[in-house]
Order: C-alpha cells, then structure tokens, then sequence
C-alpha cells in the first residue's frame, strides 16, 4: 500500500535501500557542501537537454498506471518520473519522465531510458540488506554529486563525500555512480543534502535510496541512468512542479 509520509507529504512505502551505513545507495558521512537556497534555486533559468526534441503524445493518464497508484499522486504534482521494473525479482527497469501539461494532459519529455534498480528486484515492505528497491510514490527534491552542479534547478550539493568505491555485484567498478545523485525522499528528511543521513523511520529501515548514475549492474536498491541520462533528469527536474518518482515492477504500478 502507499502512504503518507509525515505532514511534508512524502508519499511512501515502508521501503529503503541498504547502504554504507544501513543505507544501500548512500554515501559515507562527510561534512554537507555548498547547497543552495530554495530562493537561489527559485530564479534559476529554466533548462533543458541541448538539442533534445520532447515526444508530443499526450494522454490524459500516465500509460501503466493502476487506480491506487494515480491516486498517490499529490494533486500539486506536474512532474512524474515513472520507473517500470520487468518483474518482481528482476534488476532491469526502464524510466520515463511526464509532465502535467495545461490542458490536463500528461506528456513523455523523455524518451524510455534503460535502467537498473536493486538485485533482487521490488518489495513493498523493504529492509535492511534485503538488496531489493522499495515500491511506491515518493516526493524528489535534493540532488547532489561528487561533480558540480550541471545546471539543475533542485538544490545541489557539490561535495567529495558522494563517493561510491569497490566493484558491484557483476564485479563492475562504482567509480562514478554518485557523480551526479537525485535523493528520493524515503526515510529521509527533505530539504537536507543527500548525504544527510538522518533516519526518521529508524536506522532498521534503511535510507539513502537515490537515482544516480548508472554503474552497468544492480544495484543495492537504487535507481540508476546511464550519465547522460542522468545529466538530463537533473536539467528537467523542476522543484516548482512539485516532482515524484513513481517506481516499482510492472504489476505493483498497475494495482
């Protein structure tokens, strides 16, 4: 089932990843860097992918989407980003971005990018160590990285702590996956760094669940795109629409 996170209005499952410290995609402590205010990020221009055409089609209700899943959309939101795993216990999921167009209709701005999410695939009731994604509806409102900022219009966090060191699970290197990170704001407090490691639901639940740059395997329970990908998400994301992540397998999204 999807819930209410607290008066924030984070809409959650009791889902996480397991990390660095409990925390699967999370970054090891450090000190939070440069990060700017909700008025600096207010006034920054509006940016787009160079030389990227958005898809026209649009729908009145996002493709693939069940009633109980629509209906954990905050009716502020004017950004999805929908992340369709291929099975319950599977590591690969494709990801589309919509928006709320003014006519009432929904619109791809993306194309489907490829991703990966947790080894073991999706649960609805995640813990620690369990190596799986959590399904539901989450608020995404902090971004960061070990690079700077690219241009986002999210409060961004330049700081060396966002490290990822040794290899994944198909023996691949994470040098480079938290070069550019989006902080999904389960069991975390929203308006903080990523790395802020702050665990409201208790350290048994987990944290740090991010989109961040893909490393060609599984993860531990994040979502990730390929750099370019990635690069373009942080250019889209509009703090102003309100943005969710919509993520879970192909039959949790359809309930």
């Amino acid at each position: 089932m999807f819930l209410l996170n607290g008066a924030r209005g984070v809409l959650a499952l009791a889902a996480l990843c397991t990390g660095l410290l409990l925390a699967g995609c999370a970054a090891p402590s450090a000190a939070p860097g440069h990060r700017q205010t909700e008025s600096q990020a207010a006034t920054r221009a509006a940016r787009g992918p160079s030389g990227t055409s958005a898809p026209t089609l649009q729908v009145r209700q996002i493709p693939g989407l069940g009633p109980v899943t629509r209906s954990a959309i905050p009716t502020t939101t004017r950004q999805a980003l929908v992340v369709t795993g291929e099975g319950r216990d599977s590591s690969r999921s494709t990801v589309v971005l919509y928006e709320d167009k003014p006519a009432g209709a929904w619109q791809p701005v993306t194309g489907r990018w490829q991703a990966h999410n947790a080894r073991r695939g999706w649960t609805y009731e995640h813990n620690a160590s369990d190596l799986r994604t959590p399904i539901g509806v989450f608020t995404l409102g902090d971004a960061g990285g070990r690079l700077p900022d690219p241009g986002t219009r999210l409060p961004y966090d330049e700081d060396n702590g966002f490290v990822s060191p040794g290899t994944g699970f198909l023996g691949e290197p994470l040098e480079g996956s938290f070069d550019y990170v989006v902080a999904i704001d389960y069991n975390r407090t929203p308006g903080t760094t990523p790395l802020d490691k702050t665990r409201p639901l208790g350290l048994g639940k987990g944290g740090g669940v991010w989109v961040h740059v893909d490393h060609e395997g599984p993860t531990q329970a994040c979502v990730s795109l390929p750099r370019q990908q990635m690069i373009e998400l942080l250019l889209l994301l509009d703090p102003a629409k309100r943005p969710v992540i919509m993520m879970g397998d192909t039959k949790a999204l359809r309930r």
